[in-house]
């Protein structure tokens, strides 16, 4: 169709260019008449060459592309082929796969089937052979009550002339003492009662004696005997440590550029480092252990990298706080491995793993519930008690004093938090009892109890175990801190020298600079109205507001 329309197109043109030749002719003169039939004629020409030659090309052009399309349409239909083929393949393959784990599928069933029937025979067997033992159980049965059947009425056949003896006898002796058989009765129970009584009063009365002549001097070696068999040392406390250093020269470097690093590092502990003349060490004070020996560490790494500045502290001390919590379950682990107590629940193993770093009176709290549980065991044994009973008192001297050591906030007494702890983690009921009943607040139902009460005496009442005022001094810190913590927006309480300085960290976001003046006087005035202290206490509000971007 392009060939046609452009020989058409050719044609016109040149009839046109003819025409406008002709019109042009007669307006002039004859000699240029036939000059312009000249130009025509050639006009005519090359028109006509010009169309054969369009029409060569289209030809050969039409040609190329027609052979194109049969070789792409080849190269399709080769594609597609292919592609129906390796779809067959892929659904053959498929369907084998699952032909072949339908059949290992059939396998396993009539394996499974073939295991089923062994069973029901072994079964069936089992139950034809108790049967045929039941049957000759009760073959054995009927013999034995056959056997009895005869004995019984021999016996009530001798029961029958027995009684006609003893009436005969009776009625002999009624006509010698002249009294009824009734009235002789009454007589001899009277006097054998009145004997009895006797006799009874008499023994009651020695028996008394003798317990109370006894218990005392029993119960005194059974305790004497546990308490010589129970080694410990004794040991009290401490709220300091020393950190000890290669050169005073690293002192500069703990303190930093104006302070800063010491201050980051009492922030993020909550402990408070007094860096003094001393030489070649730096003292760490707080009253919680486990703070003091975040710190030690953490000061220990920073030395041994000398690196030493705000960012690297807090690092390493979210470092360290990781480190400890791993080593507190270790340490409740290995605690209750050396004791032998086993199925104790994770929870409480990190609880006892806590004790380690807290105090009952100066005496460290895991050493105090060691020995009781020691003391226990060995009180037990001397009171004859079975193994399992011996396990059980164990188990209750470890966990006696659990609640100390309790992760949450409660009002309630330590002991009925332990027993609550106890009893939530699945522990044995005797156990629970114990725990809540060894400081008398519930009432004890079974001997485990009071063994657990008294063994918790005997290891605090020895000499330089214990020390009372170390104990109102933490109390004195903690309610410190828990009075700062009553405050919206506060996130963290230090209590520092001592007490005589409370630090209070708060959220940037809720507490505002001018709040954060008013926050520091309202503390303040709360500890004057609500506690009792002995010279005056600093109160410290620190606000702090970050801003932090990565690039990358």
């Amino acid at each position: 169709m392009d060939i046609t329309a452009l020989v058409i197109s050719l044609i016109v043109g040149g009839l046109i260019g003819f025409l406008a030749v002709y019109f042009s002719l007669r307006r002039g003169s004859q000699g240029k008449i036939d000059e312009a039939n000249k130009k025509a004629d050639l006009t005519l020409k090359e028109a006509d060459i010009a169309a054969k030659r369009k029409i060569d090309e289209a030809e050969t052009k039409a040609e190329k592309i027609i052979s194109r399309a049969e070789s792409k349409n080849e190269d399709i239909k080769q594609k597609k082929i292919r592609e129906a083929k390796d779809k067959f393949a892929s659904l053959k393959s498929d369907l084998e796969a699952k032909k072949n784990q339908q059949i290992l599928e059939m396998k396993e069933r009539n394996l499974e089937l073939k295991e089923k029937e062994k069973e029901l025979a072994q079964k069936q067997q089992s139950i034809s052979d108790k049967l045929e033992n039941i049957e000759s159980k009760e073959q054995e049965v009927d013999n034995i009550r056959t056997n009895l059947e005869k004995q019984l009425k021999i016996v009530a056949t001798k029961k029958e002339q027995l009684d006609k003896a003893n009436e005969q006898h009776i009625k002999a002796l009624e006509n010698v003492a002249k009294l009824s058989e009734t009235q002789a009765k009454e007589q001899l129970l009277e006097a054998v009662k009145a004997k009895a009584e006797t006799d009874a009063m008499a023994l009651q009365k020695d028996v008394i004696s003798q317990a109370q002549a006894t218990a005392n001097k029993e119960a005194k070696k059974i305790v004497i005997q546990s308490i010589q068999r129970m080694c410990a040392e004794y040991t009290i406390e401490n709220t300091v440590s020393v950190f000890n250093l290669d050169s005073d020269d690293i002192k500069g470097q703990i303190i930093g550029r104006e302070g800063r690093n010491i201050r980051a590092l009492e922030a993020a502990t909550g402990a408070e480092i007094v860096v003094d003349d001393t030489p070649e060490a730096i003292i760490i004070s707080s009253f919680d252990p486990i703070r003091r020996e975040i710190c030690r560490l953490a000061l220990k790494r920073l030395v041994a990298d000398g690196r030493i500045h705000p960012t690297k502290i807090e690092e390493v001390v979210a470092k360290v706080k990781k480190q400890l919590d791993e080593q507190i379950v270790e340490i409740g682990e290995r605690t209750v491995i050396d004791l032998d107590i086993h199925g104790l629940h994770p929870y409480l193993v990190k609880m006892v793993g806590r004790m380690r770093f807290r105090s009952s009176y100066g005496q460290n709290l895991l050493k105090h519930s060691i020995e009781t549980a020691h003391l226990c065991a060995i009180m037990a044994s001397e009171l004859g008690m079975s193994p399992k009973q011996v396990k059980m008192a164990k188990r209750g001297g470890l966990l006696h004093d659990i609640g100390k050591v309790a992760e949450e906030e409660s009002e309630l007494s330590h002991a009925i938090l332990g027993m609550q702890l106890c009893e939530k983690h699945k522990e044995p009921a005797v156990v629970c009892n114990a725990v809540g009943a060894h400081h008398d607040e519930v009432e004890m139902n079974n001997i485990i109890s009071p063994i657990v009460q008294a063994c918790d005496a005997i290891s605090g009442a020895r000499p330089g175990a214990r020390r009372e005022i170390l104990e109102s001094y933490l109390k004195r810190i903690g309610e410190l801190e828990d009075l700062a913590m009553e405050y919206d927006g506060v996130q963290k309480a230090y209590a520092l020298q001592a007490g005589r300085e409370l630090r209070v960290i708060v959220e940037s976001d809720k507490v505002s600079d001018d709040f954060a003046d008013d926050l520091s006087f309202m503390i303040s005035q709360k500890i004057q109205d609500e506690m009792q202290y002995p010279g005056q206490v600093k109160v410290t509000v620190i606000r702090e507001k970050r801003a932090v971007a990565y690039a990358r």
